[in-house]
C-alpha cells in the first residue's frame, strides 16, 4: 500500500511545492482537490498549457497523481446541477488521460425528498451515463462514502445495479464509522469488491462542530485505523492510503508541514 495526500492539506501551495513536499516526506502520490484559489483546477495552466512541465516535475520526483477529486455530484434534488456535473466530469477525464491518472472521485450527493429506491434508480442511471463518458479510457469513476451515500448496504445496491468496470468506490474511513457507527469489517464485507482508493483522517465527536466532529492529527481521535488497516490488508487491497487533511475547510488545524510527515510516520507504525 502506498501513501498519498490531498491538496486540501495545503491550499496555499503551488503545484511545484506540493510535488516537492510529497518527495521530501515519502509520499508516492498526490490527490488533486483544488490548488491555491481554485477548487476546480481543470482550466489552470499547470494542467493544460503547462501540463508537459508538470508531468516532467512529477516524473523527476517519483510522484504520480493518484486521483483527481472533483466536485461532481451523482444525485441532487436540483436537476439543473446534473448538466454541470457531466461537463465537469468530461474535463477531469481529459486530465486523467493527460497525466495517466486512473481515478476521478465524485460525490454521491443528497437524495432530498426522493425515496431511497427512487434515488438508487436515478443514481444508477447517472452512473451509467458517466461510464459512457470514460469508455475507451482506463479511467474509473469512484463514488466516495460521503453525504447520503455512506451506508455500505446502499452502496452495494448501487454498485450491483450499475455493474460496470468503469465505476467503483472510494472509502473515506472516517465517514461510515463516525456518522453511522458502521464497523470497518462491515464496510469491507459489503463493498470491498469495488474499493479502489481510500481517504484517511482522524476526528473526535463534537456536537458544536459543523458536522458533529472535528479533525485531529492521526492517532489523536476515535477512528480505528489499526482495525481498518488490518481489514484492507486481509482483503488484499493494494491501492493508496491518502491523507485528507482538510486545511482548506479548517484553517485552524495544524499546518501541512506538521500533518504530512506525522501521517507517514503514523501509518508506517500500522504496517
Amino acid at each position: 500500500m502506498r501513501f498519498a495526500f490531498s491538496t486540501l492539506s495545503c491550499p496555499l501551495w503551488s503545484l511545484d511545492k506540493v510535488i516537492r513536499a510529497a518527495w521530501v516526506h515519502g509520499f508516492q502520490g498526490i490527490e488533486v482537490r483544488g490548488l491555491e484559489d481554485d477548487l476546480d483546477i481543470t482550466k489552470r495552466t499547470e494542467f493544460t498549457s503547462k501540463a508537459n512541465l508538470s508531468r516532467r516535475q512529477l516524473q523527476e520526483h517519483g510522484v504520480e497523481i493518484a486521483c483527481f477529486s472533483s466536485s461532481v455530484v451523482l444525485s441532487s434534488p436540483d436537476a439543473a446541477s446534473s448538466g454541470k456535473s457531466f461537463d465537469e466530469l468530461k474535463r477531469y477525464v481529459q486530465l486523467c488521460v493527460t497525466f495517466g491518472t486512473p481515478f476521478i472521485r465524485i460525490f454521491g450527493g443528497r437524495i432530498g425528498p426522493a425515496s431511497r429506491e427512487s434515488a438508487l434508480d436515478t443514481a444508477a442511471a447517472n452512473l451509467l451515463k458517466m461510464a459512457d463518458i470514460v469508455r475507451d479510457t482506463r479511467v474509473k469513476i469512484l463514488v466516495e462514502t460521503h453525504d447520503e451515500w455512506m451506508c455500505a448496504d446502499h452502496l452495494k445496491s448501487l454498485m450491483t445495479a450499475v455493474s460496470s468496470d468503469a465505476i467503483g468506490l472510494l472509502w473515506d474511513v472516517n465517514h461510515p464509522f463516525m456518522f453511522l457507527g458502521e464497523a470497518p469489517a462491515r464496510t469491507w464485507e459489503q463493498t470491498g469488491t469495488w474499493i479502489h482508493h481510500t481517504h484517511w483522517k482522524d476526528s473526535n465527536r463534537n456536537p458544536r462542530a459543523q458536522h458533529g466532529f472535528e479533525p485531529c492529527l492521526m492517532g489523536d481521535g476515535r477512528v480505528p485505523h489499526q482495525e481498518i488497516h488490518r481489514v484492507l490488508k486481509n482483503g488484499n487491497y493494494h491501492g493508496y492510503l491518502s491523507l485528507e487533511w482538510e486545511k482548506r475547510w479548517h484553517p485552524e488545524i495544524a499546518e501541512p508541514e506538521v500533518a504530512l510527515p506525522q501521517f507517514v510516520e503514523y501509518m508506517k507504525r500500522l504496517s
